[in-house]
């Protein structure tokens, strides 16, 4: 099968295989979806099937197996999941997790991809935990929420506060095995039921020093993937799953037009003005904030491959993912709008689609706070730390 009209061209053998393999896997989790929210986490066999087909090796280095693919590449994959389901998405979205662990110190690395490159980083940074200095390390202790993926994952990632650490405002983050966390079950939402966002809880767990890194600071490896901003990254990944649930939401909607009469005698949906009117705006809305969106990981990639990244293109990269996760979450709400009573029933991909797509844009990555960071910047202002 060809892949997708809207993905970029293959590259590579590896690209090629990816995409061939990827949709089955879509066709399985379409028909899985409702499966994923009463578990509360995406299951083990598709966690593999997304290793299979490359996505936590996409933004792994060379030398150690991995991709390096682009971040727009990334992004279109983490987009395709997404519109097959959402919880699908946001937990495959955590193959950016090669962008932080980058950070680590170069022998750890190594050990961290003896075994392959497929390997799964989850947890949580915030909020920061104090940790305790000892030999060699740090003893780590606390609870962390909204861990998305954690039941799934590898390496979990926590942050912590250490005195008289030297990273100033940047948090650090310390990289241990899975089986040293306890998953507290707890995740219990309207919306992205299925990404096992459950509370973490770390009791004495020692971690060497060069287990630990620093969430945003300068990355150990070389090359265009790691001098893109991995915070901005993060958001990115994010936002665009609110892309791809969106799209699923309006194309149903759109195809279920053709043919819904109501049961009062109303005309069939694409007959009704105000229904031709609200898929004409959601579709410019979903298209131009996609657009926005492409446009700005292309210009901030430009800067990666030809050298250091600029505060601005950043910035915009980062209003861009805030606006495509608000927009999309608009487009789902129109969307379900217009479909009635058909969009009221919990099994149903609309009335799943407009609970998903409003817990990404509640991500505190993505919410109105940022939006309110970018208007500080484009306007001159200081903005706060962490922000872009």
């Amino acid at each position: 099968m060809n892949a997708p009209p809207e993905t970029i061209p293959a590259e590579t053998h590896a690209t090629a295989a990816t995409w061939a393999n990827l949709s089955p896997l879509l066709v399985e989790i379409r028909e899985r979806r409702n499966e994923f929210g009463r578990a509360q986490k995406i299951p083990k066999d598709i966690i593999d099937s997304f290793k299979r087909i490359g996505v936590y090796r996409a933004l792994v280095a060379k030398r150690f197996g991995g991709e390096e693919r682009t971040p727009a590449d990334f992004c279109r994959l983490i987009e395709q999941i997404s519109k097959a389901d959402g919880s699908a998405g946001w937990v495959a979205s955590f193959g950016d997790g090669a962008r932080y662990l980058a950070a680590l110190p170069d022998d750890t690395l190594r050990k961290v991809y003896a075994n392959g490159p497929d390997v799964v980083l989850a947890g949580a940074i915030f909020p920061l935990q104090p940790a305790k200095r000892c030999t060699g390390g740090f003893v780590v202790n606390g609870v962390w929420p909204f861990a998305s993926g954690s039941p799934g994952a590898d390496l979990i990632g926590v942050g912590v506060t250490v005195d008289d650490d030297p990273t100033g405002d940047l948090p650090r983050v310390a990289v241990m095995p899975a089986d040293k966390v306890t998953i507290r079950p707890n995740w219990d939402v309207i919306g992205l039921q299925g990404t096992g966002s459950h509370d973490i809880v770390v009791s004495n767990v020692t971690v060497p020093e060069e287990w630990t890194l620093i969430r945003g600071g300068p990355p150990t490896l070389d090359g265009p993937i790691y001098r893109y901003p991995s915070v901005a990254f993060a958001a990115q990944v994010h936002a665009i799953v609110g892309i791809g649930i969106a799209r699923s939401a309006l194309d149903e909607v759109t195809a279920m037009a053709g043919s819904r009469a109501s049961i009062t005698g109303a005309p069939v949906m694409a007959e009704r003005g105000y229904v031709q009117l609200e898929i004409a705006r959601a579709e410019a809305m979903l298209r131009s904030a996609r657009a926005f969106f492409y446009e700005a990981t292309e210009e901030l990639w430009k800067q990666a491959l030809t050298g250091e990244v600029t505060l601005s293109a950043t910035m915009l990269m980062r209003l861009a993912a805030t606006n495509a996760a608000w927009k999309g979450a608009e487009v789902c709400r129109l969307a379900s709008g217009l479909a009635g009573t058909e969009a009221l029933y919990t099994a149903g991909n609309l009335a799943r689609a407009m609970c998903d797509s409003f817990v990404v844009a509640q991500h505190a990555a993505l919410n109105e706070g940022t939006l309110q960071s970018a208007g500080r910047a484009l306007l001159g202002n200081l903005i706060q730390p962490g922000y872009p």
